[in-house]
């Protein structure tokens, strides 16, 4: 028998001071058991600071050609991709000619995947946000982790501060371009 996913819920109030961006939502989100704590957590923080009209979350595993987050207008086009961890390339290269706004999150080894990812000229790559998200500051999120979460998020100055469940913690969030200029 295949385990089954876990449910979390996020009450998520966000004050995203840099793209003046105030929000206020519930959001279920599932657990897939070969997914990771830190990796949904790090779907979460993104899909909080990409937020906007028609974001959601892709179906799931069984969905490989969606991104993990994205955007759509009310016709049904793509307004931005947003990947979780290392996409390959040719993802990218496929997010591209398909949104007009690419994000990449990433929570593990994120210099040696913006190296990777730049160095394998991803078309566009001058317009991909590639965000790092520190480890460290996700696993700590994790072991404060319950199946309901308050959580408040405040981006200002390239400094992203959460509070999760009542601990507060911050860590630097860098945005870089893919493309040459680095």
């Amino acid at each position: 028998m295949t385990p089954k996913s876990t449910i979390y819920q996020f009450d998520i109030d966000l004050s995203d001071i840099d793209r003046g961006v105030y929000h206020s939502a519930k959001l279920p989100v599932a657990l897939h058991p070969s997914e990771s704590v830190d990796f949904m957590l790090t779907r979460v923080l993104a899909w909080a600071l990409e937020w906007s009209e028609g974001i959601s979350f892709s179906r799931g595993i069984g969905s490989p050609d969606e991104p993990t987050i994205s955007v759509k207008s009310l016709d049904g086009r793509c307004l931005a991709w947003i990947e979780i961890g290392t996409p390959s390339a040719e993802r990218l290269h496929k997010a591209a000619k398909a949104a007009g706004r690419v994000a990449v999150y990433c929570h593990r080894s994120a210099e040696a995947a913006f190296l990777q990812l730049s160095e394998n000229g991803v078309l566009r790559g001058d317009d991909i946000s590639f965000l790092a998200v520190d480890g460290a500051f996700i696993s700590r999120l994790g072991s404060l982790l319950e199946k309901r979460n308050s959580l408040q998020l405040s981006r200002s100055d390239e400094r992203l501060y959460v509070t999760l469940n009542g601990e507060s913690s911050s860590c630097a969030l860098h945005e870089r371009r893919l493309g040459p200029d680095k």
